[in-house]
């Protein structure tokens, strides 16, 4: 028997890996199964960009890169960070690395000690509190709620502080809810963290052109916290280019100099291919990014008609992002046709699995035990036929 550590042990398997393997184990066994549960677009990355990686292998950009990325692709995201966000960081500010999860790692491997905690609202991205898990820190949680379209307040973000705060957590637009805060609502949370300067702030901004209402809010706009953000986003979301693996960090120069410093010792350089085609993508405008947006905004809609006429199921209306959150409490206890009942969000995520195969997410998974994740990132077609087929499974609960 193999002895693991306990590092592994204690980890959890990501939840949306997870019901992407059944999904296509499930396809793999000539079953037409409709997969929700991945956070992926399903455009095409733009062919510009392409053209740009193709480019960069016949000009034999094949080797090793800097670890925290060639200069002219740092210099492009320090001037989209002004550009589009108006915000003001050198080229060395910058550490590009595979995609936005290495660098949130990186953010918490080098600033957290054993039992440091991290606040972290919730409902929230999968990995954050097994990535703090393994960062030896703790995760204290702020539960927000629908009534709030899942954003916390500034006396809940008080209430949550203790001593042992190093740092708090959050996205904007949120996954897997969609939420996003406002400049005034970004503004209240500031008013706390003057309060206390030795709490830093990882931002997560990976949804930021998947935004409905408006242009996008960064916390670190404001001067009073700038120094304490760590501001991690990248090109999967808003340029479909989820396989290329890029993401970035921009922070304090001592932070970001001990994220290259670990990444170093882990992966050191991000494909140098990729990265020519992360320059092209930031320097080539935002016309495809604002086409897919649009897209996006048009299956919200549909899905949140269809969503919305399925009685028991309570949906509100995401301002970001590609996902539903809906509230699934009102079928716990309901048997299925063969007698199983359904006592929790996973048991509701696996029966629309094996019944009417569609692959969502429980909520669980991201801190909320009466929801599952619905991602809207499929043709229009599909997504019709996916909420028909959850509304046909869930109503024949008895």
């Amino acid at each position: 028997m193999t002895i693991l550590s306990n590092r592994i042990n204690n980890l959890a398997e990501s939840q949306t890996i997870k019901m992407a393997k059944l999904g296509r184990a499930l396809s793999a066994q000539g079953i037409s199964v409709i997969n929700l549960s991945f956070g992926e677009p399903d455009f095409h990355t733009p062919q510009f960009i392409k053209d740009a990686a193709a480019e960069a292998m016949a000009n034999n950009f094949t080797y090793y890169t800097p670890v925290s990325g060639y200069p002219d692709l740092r210099k492009a995201i320090a001037e989209k960070l002004k550009r589009e966000n108006g915000l003001d960081y050198g080229f060395d500010q910058i550490v590009v690395s595979t995609g936005a999860k290495q660098a949130l790692a990186n953010a918490l491997m080098v600033m957290l000690n054993p039992r440091d905690e991290v606040i972290i609202p919730t409902p929230y991205w999968v990995s954050y509190s097994e990535m703090v898990k393994l960062a030896e820190g703790e995760s204290v949680f702020i539960n927000a709620t629908a009534e709030n379209n899942f954003k916390i307040t500034a006396a809940e973000l008080e209430a949550a502080i203790t001593p042992k705060t190093k740092m708090f957590m959050f996205s904007s637009p949120c996954n897997p809810t969609g939420s996003v805060y406002s400049k005034e609502e970004l503004a209240a949370l500031v008013s706390v963290f003057e309060k206390y300067p030795n709490i830093y702030i990882i931002s997560d901004e990976i949804y930021e052109h998947i935004n409905f209402i408006g242009g996008h809010e960064s916390i670190a706009q404001f001067p009073s916290v700038k120094d304490r953000v760590i501001l991690i986003n990248g090109f999967s979301k808003a340029y479909a280019m989820t396989g290329w693996r890029i993401g970035y960090l921009a922070a304090d120069k001592e932070i970001a100099d001990a994220a290259d410093k670990l990444q170093g010792q882990i992966t050191s350089g991000t494909c140098s291919i990729t990265q020519k085609a992360g320059v092209a993508a930031l320097n080539g405008g935002l016309k495809e990014v604002h086409e897919m947006r649009d897209a996006f905004l048009k299956r919200r809609g549909i899905v949140y008609d269809l969503l919305s006429q399925i009685e028991g199921l309570k949906v509100n209306l995401p301002d970001g992002a590609f996902y539903f959150f809906p509230d699934v409490s009102a079928f716990f206890g309901k048997k299925t046709k063969d007698g199983e009942v359904l006592n929790n969000a996973e048991d509701i995520s696996l029966y629309l699995l094996n019944t009417a195969h569609v692959s969502t997410v429980t909520g669980e998974a991201f801190g909320n035990e009466k929801c599952i994740r619905i991602s809207y990132a499929a043709s229009e077609e599909e997504l019709r036929e996916a909420c028909k087929r959850i509304g046909e499974a869930l109503t024949s609960l008895k």
